[in-house]
């Protein structure tokens, strides 16, 4: 059986994003989104929530944008001088590797995000990085530390599939810096916890058996989808996507990813490429499932 799991990446950040992440899934292939417990329109997105049953919510753990939800006294090692995140994977790795980041602060930190999106009365289905940072070293054990304190029986190995990184780049070579940029990243991610999967089995976590869509993060193509549909693998794939709307909040926000989100809805909820899941037998599915039937 082919599964696929779209996980649209980032809801809460802007009402924008919240809006193209409902299109995508109520007239295209999301399945699963993961909500910022710090995103400026978090309120909105419990809406969505509450409107999209069939919508696997998951927690998109941060320490990259934004502030706390954690008191900022006792997570100060996260926190630049202004009480904001200090930076992105690339800096929290120097960080790490220089034990300037408290672990225990992560931890107090993600369990405050955590414990928001559940107060505010959302299951969540899984666990996933804003920006990959749960598998930086140290970090995808506080994860799956928390995942089992919260019940939370799933969680993202962002070690993306080679072979299915190959067939998204279908359509790319206008965009080929980029790829090759993010592909050295999504390379990079393998190393930094390359026991990942066997970890997440001794906790008792479930993930799926693939991932992909980080070297294609903002250069997704119409025909790199249609590939990936083609070629999908037998058991569970979770595909990442950022799929919004694009006003002048989200132009204005701290993303890179901005006119791309438009793109991908658009490929997202193109009929063809709906066409093309039901004749190839593909399963749409979120992250309950895999947790199910783990």
């Amino acid at each position: 059986m082919k599964n696929l799991i779209v996980n649209a990446d980032d809801l809460g950040w802007t009402e924008s994003v919240n809006q193209g992440i409902t299109e995508a899934h109520r007239q295209g292939l999301v399945t699963s989104t993961s909500l910022l417990a710090n995103g400026r329109a978090f309120a909105s997105a419990l809406d969505v929530s509450r409107n999209s049953p069939a919508l696997g919510i998951g927690v998109h753990l941060n320490l990259s944008d934004g502030a706390p939800i954690a008191d900022v006294g006792g997570v100060q090692s996260l926190l630049n001088e202004k009480g904001q995140f200090a930076g992105g994977p690339e800096t929290l790795l120097l960080r790490i590797a220089s034990r300037k980041l408290s672990m225990e602060e992560v931890e107090r930190e993600w369990d405050a995000q955590i414990r928001k999106i559940k107060e505010a009365g959302v299951t969540p289905t899984h666990l996933d990085g804003h920006k990959h940072v749960h598998m930086l070293p140290g970090l995808f054990d506080v994860a799956l530390r928390l995942a089992r304190r919260h019940g939370i029986g799933a969680i993202r190995i962002a070690h993306e599939e080679s072979k299915l990184r190959a067939v998204l780049s279908a359509g790319q070579e206008r965009s080929a810096k980029v790829l090759l940029v993010q592909g050295i990243q999504a390379r990079g991610l393998k190393l930094l916890v390359r026991d990942a999967r066997e970890m997440a089995e001794r906790a008792g976590i479930a993930a799926a058996d693939y991932f992909c869509g980080i070297a294609q993060t903002g250069v997704m193509t119409r025909e790199g989808m249609e590939r990936l549909l083609e070629v999908l693998p037998d058991g569970t794939t979770e595909f990442m996507c950022h799929p919004g709307c694009v006003d002048e909040e989200l132009r204005t926000s701290a993303t890179r990813l901005k006119e791309s989100r438009q793109q991908e809805l658009e490929i997202l909820t193109d009929p063809g490429i709906r066409k093309l899941v039901a004749t190839k037998g593909i399963r749409l599915i979120n992250y309950a499932f895999v947790a199910q039937a783990a």
